[in-house]
């Protein structure tokens, strides 16, 4: 699908800004940072959650257990994609039984994706709680998921796309609202 630009929605700078408020709200909200786990979705929210754990870590002085959850097989709509669905690691490297979890994403959409998440996490374990931060929330849920922590809400309509991109992955930090073509 080719995507043309409509608008920036995020700088790198509103990005970075965005990160650190909500990684000061989790502290606040949990009275610290010390039993956390942070644990990213692939792909985007892996980089969002290793740059959320280093801030947590330079202000709190803690090194919180950084995981990475891949979702693709616990998609409602896996038979229904065209092409072969790519599978990335699940790493979680420590036990998550009655801990409290803070789970990265990028973009919030439907709620799909997090619900598949919630079932690959009740999978590995049965943290004390499960909290969500989302750099963007486009709207358009067709699940009663919300953030914990949102970095920035942005109405699309149902003919965009929010790309968010990080430099770990595609070389610059930027989230734009694309039209699709």
């Amino acid at each position: 699908m080719k995507l043309k630009e409509k608008a920036v929605v995020m700088t790198a700078e509103d990005m970075e800004r965005a990160l650190r408020r909500m990684g000061n709200e989790i502290v606040e909200r949990n009275h610290g940072a010390g039993d956390l786990v942070i644990i990213g979705i692939q792909r985007r929210g892996v980089y969002l959650a290793g740059r959320l754990r280093e801030f947590l870590r330079a202000s709190e002085g803690v090194k919180l257990p950084l995981g990475e959850l891949d979702i693709t097989l616990y998609r409602d709509d896996i038979t229904l994609l065209s092409d072969q669905p790519v599978v990335h690691s699940t790493s979680i490297p420590v036990d998550i039984n009655g801990r409290r979890i803070v789970l990265v994403d990028d973009v919030l959409y439907t709620g799909r994706t997090i619900r598949a998440a919630l079932e690959a996490i009740g999978d590995i374990g049965r943290p004390a709680c499960v909290q969500l931060l989302i750099l963007i929330d486009r709207g358009h849920r067709e699940l009663p998921i919300q953030p914990d922590y949102l970095g920035r809400a942005v109405p699309t309509s149902s003919q965009e796309i929010v790309d968010v991109r990080v430099k770990e992955l595609d070389g610059e930090d930027i989230a734009v609202i694309c039209a699709k073509a």
